[in-house]
């Protein structure tokens, strides 16, 4: 009896400690949208680029346009990036290159912008994801300004595959974000401004294990880039670009791969935790069901 009168004190606790997590959780959500109703102050670089200028966006709806929109404008940019490269894959009209090099470094500079705009209003999206494309800015300007010399042909077309392949893993992102952002904004669990890969449910995991193969292939694209420029640096016509371009290859690929690699265990804890409520809710609808004890009556 005793050991019977312990493990149902457990099992009171245990139910009880369930609905005060439920119920913090729940506080917890109202009060990061009560947060969200207020504007905010601009970081340190949109009061460079835009000076005092608020950005807060306070109406939901408006919100969940405007992170719509950032996916729509990665979408398109992608689209006349992929096309671009298969052009300049065909050709060897030095104007082109130098207009898709320049609208590489417009891209990656919106980006920025657009991010920084999504932060303020409440985006958790990492710190690494933004200083990548801060770094591809860089990239993509190194590129422009690269001489038109025997290295820089030696490299054009592996770099403008590597454009090809990540305008279709871009296009994929796409599909698996805005998914996502759509069926998180119509159960209300996550904030509208969200990056979709912070904000991670069990039901997601099909999409997001069906998208790494394709990041990781792109991750070591890069490296091959890196390489490929490290070799270059012997070349007796080889400038101040090609070794920096390399050292920069190789640290989008350290910061992308180690990044996901950490976000990936997380991801499965978050799995994991999402399914036990449903377990011990199941558990718990059992226990009712099971007739009473002659024992368990008398004690009542």
């Amino acid at each position: 009896m005793c050991v019977i009168s312990k493990s149902l004190k457990q099992l009171h606790a245990s139910e009880t400690r369930q609905k005060l997590d439920k119920e913090m959780t729940r506080r917890e959500q109202q009060l990061h949208e009560i947060e969200q109703t207020l504007p905010k102050p601009n970081g340190r670089y949109l009061k460079i680029i835009l000076g005092n200028v608020n950005v807060s966006i306070l109406n939901k709806n408006d919100k969940f346009k405007y992170k719509d929109e950032y996916e729509k404008f990665k979408l398109v940019l992608s689209i006349i990036g992929f096309v671009l490269s298969v052009v300049n894959l065909f050709t060897n009209i030095r104007t082109l290159e130098l207009s898709f090099m320049f609208l590489l470094v417009w891209y990656y500079c919106t980006l920025t912008i657009r991010e920084s705009i999504l932060k303020v209003n409440g985006s958790k999206i990492k710190g690494w994801w933004r200083f990548h494309h801060f770094l591809s800015t860089v990239v993509s300007g190194v590129l422009l300004v690269w001489p038109n010399t025997s290295p820089w042909y030696a490299f054009r077309g592996q770099f403008m595959w590597f454009n090809v392949y990540i305008s279709f893993v871009q296009y994929l992102q796409f599909r698996y974000q805005r998914g996502v952002l759509y069926r998180l904004k119509a159960l209300g669990e996550r904030h509208n401004m969200d990056i979709t890969i912070e904000g991670f449910h069990s039901w997601m995991w099909r999409g997001l294990s069906f998208l790494l193969p394709f990041l990781f292939v792109g991750y070591f694209f890069q490296l091959y880039n890196a390489f490929k420029l490290y070799q270059l640096t012997a070349h007796p016509e080889a400038t101040w670009h090609v070794p920096v371009l390399s050292a920069m290859f190789f640290v989008l690929f350290l910061g992308n791969i180690t990044t996901t690699i950490m976000v990936i265990p997380q991801k499965l804890q978050q799995r994991v935790r999402d399914r036990l409520p449903g377990v011990f809710s199941c558990m718990s609808d059992r226990r009712k069901e099971l007739p009473k004890t002659e024992d368990a009556a008398k004690n009542e």
